[in-house]
């Protein structure tokens, strides 16, 4: 029939790549310095208790929105289950993004 998937295969020839030289290590006058990294997230208190509080709210939302057929007696399927753990999994992001666990922020007084 026409198709590819019956013609015989044949060996592919591919061309041997060119040999580069390694290239010269740079000086140490000449290296590049790494510039400052910004923050992700503004590290402010009222920042970190304004977005934590956000996700942390809009995870139970989400949580609460699947659980409201259970409460009227459906079986759960897969899907609330699945939108149930994501809720859960945004309220988990706003208590990390409020309890800092790396230190890093500090509240401006």
């Amino acid at each position: 029939m026409g198709s590819s998937l019956f013609r015989p295969m044949q060996p592919n020839k591919f061309d041997d790549p060119p040999v580069a030289a390694p290239p010269a290590p740079p000086d140490a006058s000449e290296a590049p310095t790494s510039p400052e990294q910004a923050p992700l997230f503004n590290n402010c208190w009222s920042c970190r208790v304004l977005s934590g509080s956000g996700l942390i709210g809009a995870g139970l939302y989400v949580y609460l929105v699947a659980r409201k057929p259970m409460k009227l007696g459906y079986a759960p399927g897969p899907g609330p289950i699945a939108q149930m753990v994501i809720g859960i999994s945004i309220a988990c992001w706003g208590i990390v993004i409020l309890a800092d666990p790396k230190g890093k922020a500090y509240r401006v007084v």
